[in-house]
């Protein structure tokens, strides 16, 4: 005997909303909104507008990198602030040279500078980030820089 049952509205928005939402993110977080993969597992733990400053969001996340995985390079529309959770992450903006941060370190990114070099460390542990963007409401996380 099969038996249906309803799923509650509010639930059921939810699951629409989280969907679009992911689907969002993931669109917005590769080059061109195509399937490629960027390297990096991105998490948004929270998306939040700003409502004392017009226009603007904030949205957490967490950035897992498996063993020697990178990502490609690529900019960010607003700042973002990084913490290290796990491991160690070698970054390099552009005019910089490459830092490694390890677990319990953090760093500042500004609005539209390169982000040329963005890895795991370790080819035998993963490594893990937390990271808070600053953009305007409807911005993707990132866009990658064209290729060279």
């Amino acid at each position: 005997m099969t038996t249906s049952r309803s799923i509650p509205p509010v639930a059921a928005i939810a699951a629409v909303g989280l969907g679009m939402l992911a689907t969002t993110f993931a669109l917005a977080h590769e080059p061109g909104g195509d399937a490629q993969p960027s390297g990096e597992k991105t998490t948004v733990l929270q998306k939040q507008a700003i409502k004392d400053v017009a226009g603007k969001q904030v949205q957490m996340v967490t950035v897992d990198y498996a063993p020697g995985q990178a990502s490609i390079p690529h900019v960010h529309p607003g700042s973002v602030f990084a913490f290290v959770l796990e491991g160690e992450v070698i970054s390099r903006l552009a005019g910089g040279s490459e830092v490694t941060y390890r677990a319990g370190d953090s760093w500042y990114e500004p609005p539209e500078v390169p982000h040329l070099v963005s890895r795991n460390a370790s080819r035998t542990k993963p490594a893990r980030l937390l990271a808070v963007l600053i953009t305007g409401e409807n911005q993707p996380l990132k866009r990658s820089l064209p290729e060279e």
